[in-house]
């Protein structure tokens, strides 16, 4: 997606100064094909490796830190903040079709389903930033808006309060749960795009899921196998 001017003629994708209101979300380049395709290198093997929390966080910390509002993801996939969720003609220039509230109900993050009109799609998922939360219960049904969204032509916005923690772990999840990315591959594919860093809690969730869908790729594998045996 281009580079869009916000409506005080700025143009997006400048790092923001915390001083600057007036900072809009960054869109993606038209290398953005090429890197989505980087990002998925390595979905038809049979196996990948499977992190532990100390090797995520490495990767996590490794990763060169921005303070941006939003950034484009993954093809028509935005991760961002709570002033972006605000910023509804910006979300509007963008072509956003669906917001992903990782912050639902919480007093700074409030949102509903009419709270950006009827032409925009809302699913809030009432989740604290703590690792004490259990945020597995919400991988796959948060996964499947996002799917549904991106299958149908659409936009998505996924956000949380600061946009690197809540709403962070979801897209992890629906990168691993809809395009078979391991968990090591789905976080350097945000990274390229994105400073992230779910907290432990999130991050030893999202082990788990990775463990699990090895497992079952690997079972589904052995089945066909077997089939094509008979």
């Amino acid at each position: 997606m281009a580079d869009r001017k916000s409506s005080s003629g700025a143009v997006a994708g400048v790092k923001c100064d915390t001083q600057d209101s007036e900072q809009k979300i960054v869109s993606g380049t038209d290398q953005e094909e090429e890197e989505k395709h980087t990002c998925a290198t390595g979905d038809s093997k049979r196996t990948w490796e499977i992190p532990s929390l100390q090797e995520l966080e490495e990767v996590l910390y490794s990763a060169p830190r921005s303070c941006r509002h939003g950034d484009e993801v993954w093809s028509n996939l935005f991760l961002g903040d709570m002033s972006m969720s605000r910023d509804k003609f910006g979300l509007w220039q963008l072509g956003i079709t669906h917001v992903l509230n990782a912050s639902h109900g919480k007093l700074c993050c409030k949102g509903s389903e009419d709270s950006y009109g009827t032409t925009v799609k809302y699913y809030g998922v009432p989740a604290n930033d703590l690792p004490t939360f259990d945020l597995s219960p919400f991988f796959y049904p948060a996964s499947e808006f996002i799917h549904q969204a991106l299958s149908s032509g659409g936009k998505v916005f996924v956000h949380c309060a600061v946009g690197v923690s809540r709403s962070a772990a979801l897209v992890l999840a629906y990168l691993m749960i809809h395009h078979h990315l391991g968990l090591l591959s789905s976080v350097r594919c945000v990274q390229q795009k994105r400073w992230i860093f779910p907290n432990r809690g999130f991050l030893r969730q999202l082990i788990v899921l990775d463990r699990k869908l090895q497992d079952e790729g690997l079972h589904r594998e052995r089945k066909n196998h077997e089939n094509k045996s008979i």
